[in-house]
């Protein structure tokens, strides 16, 4: 009986090298968030300690060009989160479509590999059936050698 070859086989390649593909860019886009997420927190942290010198300056000897200085920092900062906010949004959005993307190939990965799985059952079938059928043979062949 011949080998056990898939004719889909190429195909399941492509999938295998396009699932492989999606991971990457999911992890890109994972990366890419986590930057973002970090530049965030980084300027809060910022804006929290320009008002905690802010607070300090009230509460010290009056000093109008520092606090003024301190205030219009904390509101350049508030600009800066707010746009690094919009920028968290989009890579949670690439983040998403990422995860959709991998989940959709891993689900075509997945149904070719199970369809290469049943073809190679029936292959393993009919190869029993053959071998089977070739041990009856060659019983009933010695079996009738030895009554002639």
């Amino acid at each position: 009986m011949t080998r056990f070859s898939f004719r889909l086989e190429s195909i399941l390649q492509i999938k295998i090298k396009l699932e492989e593909q999606a991971k990457m860019e999911f992890a890109t886009a994972k990366i890419r968030l986590n930057e973002e997420e970090d530049k965030l927190k980084a300027l809060t942290d910022r804006k929290e300690t320009y008002e905690g010198e802010l607070r300090k300056l009230y509460l010290d000897e009056l000093d109008i060009k520092k606090i003024n200085f301190t205030a219009s920092a904390i509101s350049i900062i508030d600009g800066q989160i707010k746009t690094q906010s919009f920028a968290v949004k989009r890579a949670e959005k690439q983040v998403e479509l990422a995860t959709s993307k991998l989940n959709t190939v891993m689900q075509e990965r997945k149904s070719m590999e199970k369809l290469r799985e049943n073809k190679f059952a029936e292959y393993m079938r009919e190869y029993n059936e053959e071998e089977s059928k070739q041990t009856d043979e060659l019983i009933s062949y010695q079996y009738g050698k030895v009554e002639d």
